[in-house]
């Protein structure tokens, strides 16, 4: 110690207490670099020698194994600066400073307390009063310096592990279905249930297209998947667990299930309370190297995954863009694509006679700059023409395409019968475990006799449920199919457009057997509707249609309905057409019955003739001009055609009539002519 140290050392500094501060910043150096906590221990003979009795050297060593980077974690240390700011503390001792902080915030805090409290600090090069200008610009200088010391370690041993990395030999945690070989080489998991579970649910995945919708497959077939405790007493031990929608998309995600070796997909940064948050980093910054070990799926595989993967998340953003086949009549849902402006066009529906049709509108520019529309097709016409083009395709090789069907709903159903299998053996190897523990132990200690039969008990107990829930599922499901239901299938096949107009077929599985043909529909609407389909392998048609016709021309009774109320007009009135037409079992454009006001406007709007001038065409005459041929009275004109002189024909709802032109040969007393009113009119009754 030099000699101007004790100059620094005052009465009211010996009067506190002198705290030491002992640190290692890992439990390896604790039990491995004993010198250096011997040394820091030894300083406490230092404050003795400095004049401090040895009852007031209080010695804080709560941080042995604790980093130097962060006070947050570090509770010797806060009790440390708690002491020093309430002025118990007349010296606080350290071997360097790197062991009181590596982090100048928390070294310069400590710094302003000691110089507001007149508190010395000791290293092993000497005594500093932190309220000298001096001693306090070297402690500073000594702080920053232990700061760039602790970048230096840390960019060396990224350095070194980056380097590791690049080659594809870092030893990183692995997922579930992975193991170090004796040689530290990633390999699958021998247990050859998780690897069949994990196969199981990629072909799943494959099948459905959706996460949700595997995790429901396993759901309902009672399938489980394997997990590895992280932490804790029985860290690294394989647990079987219901899949979740998390945990699916955690394995979906992961490129190691595609055999590639992956660094950097997540950065960790501390928070001011000492939290740590996992930020995801972009795919193009990751260093990977694909076919670095086996894997479940090959890459291609996985590449595919993560754009199914993609348009999904996509379904429920902005655009909509493309998605996995919903409950919706639209058939093609997140396909069509806008040939105007090229955007992916979405689904609206609106109810039309109690049906719900679909409308493809292109809207996602117009809602987010505040303008009209891009276009909007009505879907019912796109839909049946792509249901027709579809049995067209598909017919021709239906059969094969069901004997195919046929072997994977085999296979699959085989290799879930199998799955459950393994559950049972390893129930079965778990209680068998059980027994041969317990008869290995001495019948007269009881108590551990008594817990390993407890434990026998239970497992026993899951084998017996795992048995019952095996063949519960079995007989549910029927693993084998009967060679009825194979020739039902095949008959299904030969008839592919019953089963598709069949309204039993759910609206999700023709979109399914669509996706399966067509990648995706471009629409044009001008003066008609262009619709080129592009299909699956690259081949492509175009399609021509009509615009689809709008309410009033949907609303507008049938030509065949107007010809025939031409017809009736002949020979009827519009009050005795309705009921004629009701018969026939004919309705109206808006699907109601017709009545004398429904025909009579039909025959206005449509230019029909009246059954007025048709009788006029005919030569029929009025009552005044039927009684003026025949020099009678209107009146008597009622009467000789009551009596079945005369032939009158009704013309409208009101009864009134025209008349035939009598014949010559009318009885001599009806001949008599009668006075003529010419001003005098008359109906039919």
């Amino acid at each position: 110690m030099k000699p101007e140290a004790h100059q620094k050392v005052t009465t009211s500094h010996l009067k506190r207490n002198a705290y030491l501060y002992v640190r290692q910043s890992t439990i390896r150096q604790v039990f491995e670099n004993t010198e250096s906590t011997k040394r820091q221990y030894a300083l406490r003979q230092t404050a003795i020698a400095l004049g401090w009795p040895a009852e007031s050297v209080i010695v804080i060593d709560s941080d042995l194994g604790q980093s130097g980077a962060s006070a947050v974690d570090r509770e010797g240390f806060q009790k440390l600066v708690a002491e020093v700011g309430v002025g118990k503390a007349g010296i606080v001792l350290g071997l360097e400073v790197s062991r009181l902080a590596r982090n100048n915030a928390d070294w310069h805090r400590l710094l302003e307390i000691c110089a507001l409290t007149d508190t010395l600090i000791l290293d092993e090069d000497g005594i500093y009063d932190p309220s000298h200008f001096n001693d306090r610009l070297l402690l500073g200088l000594k702080g920053t310096m232990s700061e760039a010391e602790l970048h230096v370690l840390k960019a060396r041993l990224h350095g070194g592990i980056l380097n590791k990395a690049k080659r594809g030999e870092l030893q990183s945690p692995l997922p579930v279905g992975f193991i170090y070989d004796h040689q530290h080489h990633p390999v699958l998991d021998p247990d050859k249930q998780v690897q069949e579970s994990l196969g199981m649910f990629f072909n799943t995945f494959r099948r459905t297209g959706s996460a949700m919708a595997t995790v429901k497959a396993f759901r309902q077939q009672g399938l489980v998947i394997p997990r590895r405790l992280k932490k804790g007493p029985r860290k690294g031990d394989l647990l079987w667990a219901q899949l979740t929608h998390s945990r699916s998309l955690q394995i979906l995600h992961n490129p190691r299930y595609a055999g590639a070796f992956v660094y950097g997909r997540t950065r960790v940064r501390k928070t001011a309370g000492g939290n740590e948050i996992f930020h995801k980093v972009p795919r193009d910054q990751w260093l990977m190297i694909p076919g670095a070990h086996a894997g479940y799926i090959s890459w291609d595989d996985y590449e595919s995954n993560q754009k199914r993967l993609r348009e999904n998340a996509r379904a429920l953003g902005g655009d909509r863009a493309k998605s996995p086949p919903r409950e919706g009549p639209a058939l093609l849902q997140g396909m069509v694509l806008c040939g105007a402006c090229g955007n992916r066009m979405t689904v609206r529906y609106h109810s039309r006679e109690g049906r719900t049709v679909p409308d493809y509108v292109c809207q996602s520019d117009g809602i987010e700059h505040g303008h009209a529309i891009c276009q909007s097709v009505n879907g019912e016409q796109i839909d049946s023409t792509i249901g027709r083009l579809l049995m067209d395709t598909v017919t021709p090789l239906a059969l094969d395409i069901t004997l195919a069907v046929q072997q994977e709903l085999q296979s699959r159903q085989e290799e879930i019968d199998r799955l459950r299998r393994k559950q049972v053996e390893r129930a079965r190897y778990d209680a068998d475990l059980a027994q041969r523990r317990y008869m290995h132990v001495d019948p007269a200690n009881r108590l551990v006799a008594d817990s390993l039969e407890a434990e026998w008990n239970n497992k026993l107990r899951e084998l017996n449920e795992a048995q019952q829930e095996y063949e519960r599922l079995r007989q549910a499901d029927g693993v084998n199919a009967s060679e009825d239901q194979r020739q039902q299938i095949a008959a299904l096949a030969r008839d592919f457009p019953a089963l598709w107009l069949d309204p039993k077929t759910p609206d999700r599985e023709r979109k399914r057997m669509i996706r399966l043909l067509i990648d995706d529909v471009t629409l044009v609407k001008r003066d008609q509707v262009l619709m080129h389909v592009r299909f699956r392998g690259g081949a492509t048609q175009s399609l021509t249609l009509p615009l689809p016709l709008g309410a009033p021309e949907l609303r507008k009774t049938g030509d065949e309905v107007i010809q025939e109320i031409d017809r009736l007009l002949d020979d009827h009135t519009e009050k005795e057409i309705a009921p004629i037409l009701n018969q026939m079992e004919l309705r109206s454009g808006s699907g109601r019955p017709f009545t004398s006001m429904s025909i009579h406007n039909l025959r206005r709007h449509r230019g029909l003739r009246t059954r007025f001038q048709r009788l006029r065409e005919r030569g029929l005459l009025t009552i005044l001009e039927i009684a003026e041929k025949l020099g009678i009275q209107p009146s008597v004109v009622k009467a000789w055609r009551n009596k079945g002189l005369l032939r009158a024909h009704s013309y409208n709802n009101r009864d009134q009539c025209l008349y035939e032109p009598p014949a010559n040969d009318l009885p001599g007393k009806y001949k008599k002519k009668q006075p003529y009113l010419s001003k005098v009119g008359g109906t039919c009754q």
